[in-house]
């Protein structure tokens, strides 16, 4: 056996320190896609920050790196524990960094989502509508920069697993599905479930979503004071 594969196998892995140069090069190849090459998020939620939800202890934060987020868009990875734990060491260091500033008014934010209507699709602490993905706790998956993206052009990033259903006559947001029957969420927020066998025509729209573009209706302060609201609905600790 060669000696640095001995000494490996047989130091501990904990005894040993993180390789900075590796657990931030394998970030950005792998992580800095979805979370920002600081970590301030992206697709992906933010790094910056002291204490992440999914992951308080450093064990648990390489078993999510590991594993991933089932349905939540996060793939698991083939990383030995050296690297699972370089990576994890790395994203540690990514808290300190100082979270960007949001430019606009989080409090008058509030009243242009209401004003724009987005209560009648999206929930958000429990409020509103269930035909587009819930809002509760965006600011902690999303940086502000890809919420302004996906408020001027939403059919850029379409949530995993969100697909548009046309039954017949009725558009929706599919609920279930199975061989047989399938299940829809209008935009009103109304439940309608079909045999197949019953329907017309069935055409699906992975994708695809219902949500306008509102780059020629929120521009300026009112599109700032939005994102800002947005961007200040993170998860409770």
């Amino acid at each position: 056996m060669r000696p640095v594969l001995f000494f490996l196998l047989t130091f501990p892995l904990a005894a040993q320190q993180p390789d900075g140069a590796r657990g931030a090069a394998i970030y950005s190849s792998q992580c800095a896609i979805c979370h920002g090459r600081q970590g301030e998020g992206g697709r992906g939620p933010s790094l910056a920050r002291a204490r992440l939800r999914h992951a308080p202890s450093d064990e648990s934060l390489m078993r999510l790196i590991r594993a991933g987020l089932p349905g939540g868009g996060m793939p698991g990875t083939w990383l030995n524990d050296f690297e699972l734990r370089d990576v994890a060491a790395h994203v540690r260091s990514l808290g300190r960094f100082p979270r960007p500033p949001v430019a606009g008014d989080a409090a008058r934010g509030e009243t242009v989502y209401l004003k724009a209507g987005c209560a009648k699709c999206h929930t958000l602490r429990g409020e509103g509508g269930a035909f587009g993905p819930d809002l509760t706790g965006i600011g902690s998956r999303r940086n502000a920069g890809h919420l302004r993206a996906s408020v001027l052009d939403p059919a850029a990033d379409v949530p995993a697993g969100f697909v548009l259903i046309h039954a017949d006559k009725i558009t929706g947001a599919r609920v279930n599905e199975d061989t047989f029957s399938v299940q829809i969420r209008d935009a009103s927020g109304k439940l309608h479930s079909f045999w197949k066998s019953a329907l017309t025509s069935l055409r699906k729209e992975p994708g695809k979503t219902a949500m306008p573009s509102y780059r020629g209706t929120l521009q300026g302060e009112d599109l700032d004071n939005l994102i800002a609201y947005l961007a200040s609905q993170e998860d409770l600790p």
